[in-house]
């Protein structure tokens, strides 16, 4: 199988690079920026022709979600024109997308897991351009596309929650989190694996919600955080999103339901903590 990353510098296309290189059937491109831009159809036609790809692994996406607030038109071009643009170079050489999405494509106001065919509303310019990517996927592709949402991304690579916890509790006495916020933290090297576990299977194109199990929020995420490096997890304390107000509202409630896995034969993704506890094995640190 070959396989084209895009987006490979990130915390999930770094780790995907790195276990496609490991397997021996499979060769494995990763490509991001300046090199190849997924917005530029002649960009992508380039990468096309030289490595001819099977698969597209679309990691690369605008990720700075209260920025999008004001620049929705530069993020739509990354998450909903590239998307479109990669979807129709797949459909041109019979290649399958994988096309990574978010949580934020739904209100976030729900009080039981979403489903994978929950009706989309999202509340952000992020959520927005991310549908916009999905609808375009499913437009171009409808039988050679696998849909894939994921929440509360943390890695060994870039920027992430559990990077700046381990900062902060250095500089910190305490360190207040919001309790009023409540998803499932997912380790990237986990999503890259189901990943490939998804494509190995290859079941019928679909959308797959990909996160660790279980749920919890950002305030008792942090003091697992604090409890898995020896420190005192009393300095993590309870606040609420009031006290936070930023540019994009975060969502309250953003659990998504894994069913989906099993109906095709497949295992969901482990627990939040455990896969927690092995990014730390792994050597996540502070940035």
């Amino acid at each position: 199988m070959r396989v084209l990353v895009t987006g490979c510098n990130g915390q999930l296309g770094s780790v995907l690079v790195d276990l496609l290189a490991a397997r021996p059937a499979d060769v494995v491109k990763g490509v991001d920026l300046p090199a190849v831009d997924i917005t530029a159809p002649a960009s992508v036609h380039e990468v096309f022709t030289q490595f001819a790809p099977d698969v597209v692994i679309n990691c690369a996406a605008w990720t700075a979600v209260d920025a999008a607030e004001e620049r929705e038109g530069d993020a739509l071009k990354v998450n909903g024109d590239g998307p479109r643009v990669l979807a129709e170079a797949c459909k041109a050489t019979g290649a399958w997308l994988v096309q990574i999405s978010t949580d934020y494509v739904f209100a976030g106001d729900a009080s039981t897991p979403y489903p994978e065919d929950a009706i989309p509303d999202p509340k952000t310019a992020y959520g927005r351009t991310k549908l916009a990517g999905e609808v375009a996927v499913q437009q171009v592709l409808p039988e050679a596309h696998y849909l894939v949402r994921t929440a509360w991304l943390y890695g060994l690579q870039g920027t992430n929650f559990v990077k700046t916890m381990l900062t902060l509790e250095a500089e910190r006495d305490s360190v207040s989190v919001v309790e009023d916020q409540r998803g499932q933290p997912t380790y990237a090297r986990d999503l890259a694996e189901q990943l490939l576990l998804l494509l190995d299977a290859r079941p019928p194109a679909g959308t797959f919600h990909a996160t660790n199990a279980g749920a919890t929020t950002w305030f008792e995420f942090t003091r697992a955080i604090f409890e898995s490096i020896g420190a005192d997890p009393q300095r993590v304390l309870a606040t609420d999103s009031a006290s936070f107000v930023r540019p994009a509202p975060r969502p309250a409630y953003s659990v998504l339901a894994q069913d989906k896995w099993q109906l095709v034969g497949l295992t969901p993704m482990r627990d939040w903590r455990a896969a927690l506890t092995a990014a730390f094995a792994d050597g996540i640190t502070a940035p």
